[in-house]
């Protein structure tokens, strides 16, 4: 490889992690979920799901680094529907677990009996890549990648790319995720799961009723 392709593929990489960070950094209503389902489970849960998310942040960035110019028109008049839906999933899933976090504590159980029903790691990777690829800031973000260009015009280039931006947002998100295994450990009692999973609940619906704005 010579200096100039190298030069090139360094610098398809180094857009790649910049848009990885840059979509994933903002902790929003998936973000929050994140560190409320790792709390609430496991770090390996909390693990699928984060990869989860970052699945769904490398297949748009396969769009942006392959589709180029071409498909932002075909983006833009998607963008409404997904917003309402992201909102409706979201506001779903704070009633929810507000409901579920409010009968768990009337039943008066005992941690140690009571046990929540596991989440499948499998269950976990396929609802966050659902939700993030519904996620309309996603969309609109990756969007203008298409509109500006990825900067990614060869193949090679396309796939470092593309890497890139999928390891920058897996990694963001598995540290939220160990900050989530980490409260966890802190706020395992009944008044603890019901508070925090409670002000999760608030927060994801603050922040979906934000998305319409």
């Amino acid at each position: 490889m010579g200096v100039d392709q190298r030069s090139i593929v360094t610098a398809a990489l180094v857009a790649g992690l910049l848009a990885g960070l840059g979509v994933a950094m903002p902790v929003g209503p998936v973000g929050t979920y994140l560190v409320g389902l790792t709390a609430r489970s496991s770090l390996r849960i909390g693990a699928c799901a984060a990869l989860g998310i970052a699945s769904a942040d490398g297949i748009y960035a396969v769009v942006a680094a392959v589709a180029g110019t071409a498909l932002a028109p075909l983006l833009v008049p998607i963008v409404d529907p997904l917003r309402w839906a992201s909102v409706a999933v979201l506001l779903a899933l704070a009633v929810m677990g507000a409901v579920k976090a409010v009968r768990r504590y009337r039943a008066h159980r005992l941690v140690a009996i009571e046990q929540e029903t596991p989440m499948r790691a499998l269950t976990a990777y396929l609802g966050m890549l659902g939700m993030t690829l519904l996620n309309p800031w996603t969309v609109i973000y990756f969007a203008a990648l298409v509109l500006g260009g990825s900067g990614a015009s060869g193949t090679l280039e396309r796939i470092v790319f593309v890497a890139g931006a999928f390891v920058a947002s897996a990694g963001w998100q598995l540290l939220l995720a160990g900050g989530g295994a980490l409260l966890g450990r802190v706020l395992t009692g009944h008044v603890g799961r019901l508070v925090t999973t409670l002000a999760s609940s608030a927060l994801i619906t603050v922040l979906a009723i934000r998305l319409l704005a």
